[in-house]
């Protein structure tokens, strides 16, 4: 099975974007919602190994409340499968410090500006922050034994 990246997203062509970059470029298997209910259920019962949320999400909504990207992170975070699982922003919002801002307050891993033009490179940093996440693992794997 190829290794499961989870794309919450509500513009459907971004989203046929974002799962062709990373299914056709980077091999991976991709899951897309914008339900948040069902993000947090594939988190906690699926391997994923990666997530890229939109930030300004219009219509999702966690048991009935709506939540925009930075908050469902939040409650991704929350769960003991998401303390270390990267996630990674995508958004317009591209002015001077927001990108600052919106790691700090949503505790993502990474901010990428749409559009998104370079495939590769957004491959290239999934993985990168796949294998920063495996060593993590593996690291407090090692720990827990100690």
């Amino acid at each position: 099975m190829a290794e499961l990246v989870l794309v919450v997203e509500d513009d459907p062509a971004n989203a046929v974007l974002v799962e062709a970059s990373l299914s056709s470029v980077g091999g991976f298997s991709v899951h897309s919602s914008d339900d948040g209910d069902e993000v947090l259920q594939v988190v906690q019962n699926e391997p994923v190994l990666a997530v890229l949320m939109d930030v300004s999400l219009s219509n999702t909504r966690i048991a009935g409340e709506k939540v925009d990207g930075v908050e469902l992170t939040r409650r991704i975070r929350d769960l003991p499968e998401g303390t270390n699982l990267p996630v990674i922003l995508l958004t317009a919002h591209a002015m001077k410090g927001d990108r600052e801002r919106l790691l700090f307050e949503s505790s993502a891993n990474d901010y990428v500006a749409k559009p998104i033009i370079d495939q590769k490179g957004l491959v290239e940093l999934v993985s990168r922050h796949i294998q920063a996440a495996e060593a993590v693992r593996a690291e407090l794997e090692v720990r827990d034994r100690s």
